[in-house]
């Protein structure tokens, strides 16, 4: 289906540009959200004639995203969440979630315009971007960990789950020393209860 664009779309084109997309791209998504018009004799005069006002709109929303961009860039927020021992959480931290800080934190963020591909299931510093625009992305950094102290930790560039293993390895390493300890004292007692009875 031909359809004419409203406003820049990523991936795909500016306003005004008239482009192919598949039928259920264009009935789903680009249409319902009024990011397109079908592209025939009475949408392209209509279009022509809302062009002032759509640049217009396009350009007050760019100025207000660059307004947030300014505040919000490069900011780091911090989720506490369960997890294991070995940095796994008990659940994840999606899309939703880092909207409602944003928006909690005083930034006008809809859930959408999070680009988080996959929730995020392990603490750590995760570096998520946040499309306040077509043409206005920034990027953030969600601090997850288990309590305020491991976000500090965190934040100093420690990695939390790499000392815990490092400690499970060396307890591990003091087990395994231990249990080859006693066979060796096993032969040596045998060996003397052998020698007495001779």
């Amino acid at each position: 289906m031909e359809v004419i664009l409203l406003e820049r779309v990523g991936k795909l084109g500016q306003m005004g540009e008239v482009v192919r997309v598949k039928d259920g791209f264009a009935r789903n998504f680009l249409l319902p959200q009024g990011k397109a018009l079908r592209a025939t004799k009475d949408n392209r005069s209509k279009f022509e004639g809302m062009k002032v006002q759509l640049e217009a709109r396009n350009l007050e929303m760019k100025t207000e995203a660059e307004g947030i961009a300014g505040k919000l860039n490069g900011k780091s927020f911090v989720v506490l969440r369960q997890a294991s021992e070995t940095g796994q959480l008990f659940g994840s931290v999606s899309a939703r979630d880092i909207a409602t800080i944003l928006v909690d934190g005083g930034f006008t963020v809809a859930r959408n315009q999070v680009a988080l591909h996959a929730p995020i299931k392990m603490i750590g510093m995760h570096t998520v971007p946040v499309a306040l625009h077509p043409e206005v992305e920034v990027t953030i950094t969600i601090n997850v960990a288990r309590n305020a102290d491991e976000a500090d930790r965190q934040a100093r560039g420690e990695d939390v789950t790499q000392r815990r293993d490092e400690t499970e390895e060396e307890a591990a390493a003091a087990e395994a020393a231990a249990f080859f300890e006693k066979p060796e004292e096993a032969p040596d007692q045998g060996n003397g209860e052998d020698a007495k009875t001779d």
